[in-house]
């Protein structure tokens, strides 16, 4: 069952992944624009879960778990909790929400603008800035969980975009 949800979202997102040919920023709300001093340096579509728990009263926050392609299919990198990213080249990056989240698709996951901390050297060090945009689907389940703990993986997907500083 999980897979034929999977196998839906994939076929939703394709068309915003077969676009994705270059790096230049995309569209975004004015709440989540970076400054022109950032350019972007990286690209990934994601395609995962948001996993929330029940926590008897409302579904906890998401933590996200998913693969990052390039603009062949290729897998880049990994998405997890913290929220991380960690790029096949062994750089990771950890974001903090930096700006009000934006909410284009009502049935999907807000677009988000976080702020990040890179670790290590590799494709992901040189990142200041993580735009999360182009969501489908990940918002948390609209009944109650049945008991405290009950875990909800609900596919997503998503263009992420990695800034830099432009002189750089």
């Amino acid at each position: 069952m999980l897979s034929s949800a999977f196998a839906a979202l994939f076929s939703l997102a394709t068309p915003a992944l077969l676009q994705a040919e270059d790096n230049r920023a995309p569209e975004v709300p004015t709440d989540l624009q970076v400054s022109q001093d950032y350019k972007v340096h990286f690209h990934g579509y994601a395609i995962g879960v948001q996993i929330y728990t029940w926590n008897g009263s409302s579904w906890g926050s998401a933590v996200p778990e998913a693969i990052l392609y390039d603009e062949e299919g290729e897998i880049v990198a990994i998405h997890y909790g913290g929220p991380t990213w960690e790029s096949n080249s062994g750089s990771k990056v950890v974001g903090v929400v930096a700006a009000p989240r934006v909410t284009v698709d009502p049935d999907a996951i807000p677009w988000l603008l976080l702020a990040a901390t890179p670790e290590g050297p590799g494709v992901l060090a040189p990142t200041k800035y993580i735009q999360r945009v182009n969501t489908v689907g990940g918002k948390a389940p609209s009944a109650p969980g049945g008991f405290v703990g009950q875990v909800a993986r609900v596919p997503y997907a998503a263009d992420y975009f990695f800034f830099r500083q432009a002189n750089n």
